[in-house]
């Protein structure tokens, strides 16, 4: 008996080095790549994007692998909550050898391409997180973003201030379905408000639930980052009277298509350094905001234990880290302030990530 099990395990054991490398659980990719969500064919389909210029279907492209290769089926991710809910659970190692079978057998030239992959240009990019339970925004968390609506020597003067004692991080939610729109998608102006604003943040996507997180815990529950737009409707309320210390959150970020969010999610291994990295918007190819997420009052990380104090963060969750100076109601960084009309472009790049582009369209 002992002999005949020796014998099986030696079999076995040829036959898993005669499997190409790509096809055996992977602990690195032969590529980095960013993960998104695509309407494909009319379906909306979890991608692998490489080059920021291919996009592979992870599930077709799994489906593939596990008929071409000895490697142990798994259930396939239907959507990108549940990759990312996954990820530590086999969908990381699948997807390092699905990168690493096109890359080594060279399908990602026009020929032998098979026919789950597509260049990017050919499919409609939609947000990649379709749609998390709740986005938790951190406000003024910038210090040239703090009191940026006065006079440069009253925002300098706060600035001082907040640098003396930064306190504690002021953080709001975001509304999910109905604010949250993919690149290219339109942003409409509520009829009636005239005042509305741009802020271009950093998305820190939760990997896995997060309660009480300590600062030194807080990058293991981290999946990856995508940019977020935080728009703003800066108008106030239509009434004489101030309540509630005259602050309306729900109208000021609130409104149906404020949080664009994309292109893609680039995994944390890909991004080494999140407290550095540049931060641009454009408006009619105007330079708005030109900053750097080193200008951070407290760091993703303090964002992430502050959040996970109140509620916990699930998978798939986003985290918007606050937005740098040059926000449209700024009077700190240009002599008036500038809101968006019909038919404004916005164009936002953060480094190492990618870039959004909007139009902004009257609500019909």
């Amino acid at each position: 008996m002992v002999k005949q099990s020796l014998s099986t395990l030696l079999v076995v054991l040829v036959a898993l080095a005669l499997v190409p490398a790509s096809f055996g659980q992977a602990d690195s990719a032969a590529e980095q790549f960013k993960l998104g969500t695509f309407d494909i064919d009319g379906d909306q389909r979890v991608g692998i994007v490489l080059r920021d210029s291919i996009v592979i279907e992870l599930a077709a492209a799994n489906r593939d692998l596990e008929n071409r290769a000895t490697t142990v089926a798994i259930p396939v991710p239907g959507d990108m909550v549940e990759l990312i809910g996954r990820w530590e659970y086999g969908a990381r190692s699948r997807t390092y050898e699905i990168v690493n079978a096109v890359v080594n057998e060279g399908q990602l030239g026009a020929i032998n391409r098979p026919d789950y992959i597509h260049d990017l240009a050919d499919v409609r990019t939609l947000a990649p997180i379709l749609y998390p339970s709740k986005m938790v925004n951190a406000a003024s968390n910038y210090y040239g973003h703090v009191d940026e609506g006065t006079s440069r020597e009253q925002q300098a003067a706060t600035e001082a201030a907040r640098r003396a004692n930064r306190g504690l991080p002021y953080m709001f939610n975001k509304p999910t379905m109905g604010a949250i729109i993919g690149n290219g998608d339109d942003i409409i102006l509520p009829r009636g408000r005239e005042s509305i604003d741009w802020e271009t943040e950093i998305g820190v996507v939760i990997g896995r639930a997060a309660k009480y997180v300590s600062v030194e815990d807080a990058e293991d529950y981290i999946f990856g980052y995508t940019i977020m737009l935080d728009m703003s409707d800066r108008g106030g309320r239509d009434e004489e009277v101030e309540r509630y210390g005259g602050s309306d959150w729900l109208l000021a970020k609130g409104h149906d298509t404020f949080a664009p969010m994309g292109p893609f999610i680039v995994p944390k291994e890909f991004m080494p350094d999140p407290m550095d990295i540049d931060q641009q918007l454009r408006i009619n190819g105007v330079l708005m905001q030109d900053g750097n997420s080193t200008d951070m009052i407290h760091n993703i990380y303090e964002l992430i234990e502050y959040g996970s104090e109140i509620q916990t963060l699930f998978p798939a969750d986003v985290v918007a880290a606050g937005s740098p100076e040059g926000t449209g109601m700024s009077l700190s960084v240009r002599d008036e302030q500038i809101f968006l009309n019909p038919g404004d472009e916005i164009v936002a790049t953060i480094e190492g990530i990618g870039t959004l582009r909007h139009t902004v369209r009257e609500e019909q």
